[in-house]
């Protein structure tokens, strides 16, 4: 089998194609536009092997999508590629509407185009998988309730609205053109190679270098936390088995507050770091807290019982040993930290300009 993945140099998507071509026989093509949360590096264990290719396009490239397509010649799709970060998407939404949004809609029609030359029976077997996000379904406080594949889309974000909109896009060209497509929404993913702007890596480097943890308000937003490798697994699971059309739900079963995660970092810091930086008593201390980022969603949480009744897909990690594997993960890569950091993101806060150097 043949899958082009967009967006494969990300987070989760340097973890699907690690998963796809360690644990499958399967061909992949890579095709990143390698803006500052792409990185090859996360990619250099299997970079070499022949059953794998990068291409460094934008997705907005119709024509070069559509050569690529006839050259490849790809049986799935997943499509990955986004700008995804809430806090990036209020300090200018711009790009999120451009990838996120007209980035989806080129894709789609290079897709179908292609799609329409296959003979039948190929056809038929194709499919497009659009990777999504739970943050399309709004805020579930003060709701003691879970968000299912049917729950109303309500995005707070200008990043979630944009991704509810190429949802949106993804099932029109199904419904109108017969496109086979799947999509899947997930909770909050974290794991090795997560780009450092993110809450889990962002505590465990300030703690390291002995800066501030901020902490949004009063730190008791809840999350569900998906460890990315049960994610990739998951990934795989739906583009092979899932049912054409469907939505499938992916979530860790973690719901963690998000003090409670910093805390727990910094536990685990004491414990697997004991030499703390200069004039810090205790990692713990050096949480601060800020003023909440705008239209703040207060809760997230997956009702993965669909994916698990349908293609049995369960987590295989705890919210602890999950949590236990990065912290690890990152204190034996520090060196790829520092490259990553390369001078287009340095611990700053984003999305909220009152405070910006308050953690630089």
């Amino acid at each position: 089998m043949r899958i082009l993945i967009t967006g494969g140099a990300g987070f989760i998507g340097s973890a699907l194609i690690r998963h796809l071509i360690s644990a499958t026989e399967h061909e992949v093509l890579n095709l990143d536009k390698l803006t500052y949360a792409g990185n090859l590096e996360s990619l250099t264990s299997i970079a070499t092997n022949t059953r794998y290719e990068f291409v460094r396009a934008d997705i907005a490239d119709q024509a070069t999508v559509s050569a690529l397509l006839e050259r490849f010649k790809p049986h799935a799709i997943m499509h990955l590629a986004a700008e995804s970060h809430v806090d990036r998407s209020i300090d200018g939404p711009s790009d999120f509407i451009q990838t996120n949004i007209v980035g989806t809609y080129s894709l789609l029609e290079a897709t179908r185009a292609y799609w329409l030359t296959l003979p039948a029976q190929e056809r038929a077997a194709f499919r497009f998988h659009h990777i999504s996000t739970d943050e399309v379904y709004g805020d579930l406080h003060g709701v003691d309730d879970l968000f299912t594949e049917t729950t109303p889309y309500a995005p707070s974000s200008p990043y979630s609205a944009s991704k509810a909109a190429s949802d949106h896009l993804v099932r029109a060209w199904q419904r109108t053109y017969g496109l086979p497509v799947l999509i899947t929404n997930c909770s909050n993913n974290y794991g090795p190679f997560h780009f450092p702007e993110k809450l889990i890596p962002l505590v465990i480097l300030n703690a390291l270098a002995g800066k501030p943890l901020p902490v949004y308000g009063n730190g008791l937003q809840v999350r569900d936390w998906l460890f990315v490798e049960d994610h990739a697994r998951a990934l795989f699971k739906v583009v092979t088995e899932g049912k054409v059309g469907e939505t499938y739900n992916i979530g860790g079963h973690n719901e963690q507050k998000n003090i409670d995660v910093v805390r727990g970092i910094c536990a685990l810091l004491e414990e697997l770091a004991p030499q703390r930086p200069a004039g810090v008593a205790n990692y713990a201390d050096l949480i601060t807290y800020v003023q909440d980022r705008p239209g703040h969603d207060q809760r997230y949480a997956i009702d993965a019982s669909k994916i698990e009744r349908e293609l049995g897909w369960v987590p295989q990690e705890t919210f602890e040993t999950g949590l236990r594997k990065t912290v690890q993960w990152y204190l034996d890569n520090l060196e790829w930290c520092q490259r990553v950091q390369d001078g287009s993101y340095q611990g700053q806060r984003l999305g909220a300009s009152d405070f910006k150097d308050l953690i630089a």
